[in-house]
């Protein structure tokens, strides 16, 4: 059974568009993850958001684990941003786990493409 989120679905839709982190937080267990990487990630792909535009990162995987080191995290979203154009979304789980994650989000913000968001 799928409960749509229509008032947080709505915070994250009206933040479309200006080139700020987005921070869904709440209590462990609530939905979080299924917010972003379920019922947001269908609505961008039903505006027509190429799936190849979106970057997903889940750093609380074990297959994820080596990309809670920035340089090697960075890296990997600077390639998968060079191989698209147009507007581009990263949707990232568990951030925390990511060393230097201020320092590293700032710099996706500022990225060259500069239609990260």
């Amino acid at each position: 059974m799928i409960i749509h989120r229509p008032s947080y679905m709505q915070g994250l839709i009206s933040g479309m568009g200006s080139d700020q982190v987005k921070a869904v937080t709440g209590l462990r267990r609530c939905g979080k993850s299924f917010l972003v990487f379920n019922l947001f990630k269908d609505y961008l792909v039903k505006l027509g958001i190429p799936k190849t535009n979106i970057i997903e990162m889940a750093f609380d995987r074990f297959s994820n684990r080596r990309y809670r080191n920035p340089e090697i995290f960075y890296s990997y979203v600077m390639e998968e941003l060079g191989k698209t154009s147009g507007r581009r979304y990263v949707l990232l789980d568990e951030v925390q786990l990511l060393d230097s994650f201020p320092e590293v989000l700032i710099d996706l913000i500022a990225c060259p493409t500069s239609t990260c968001a």
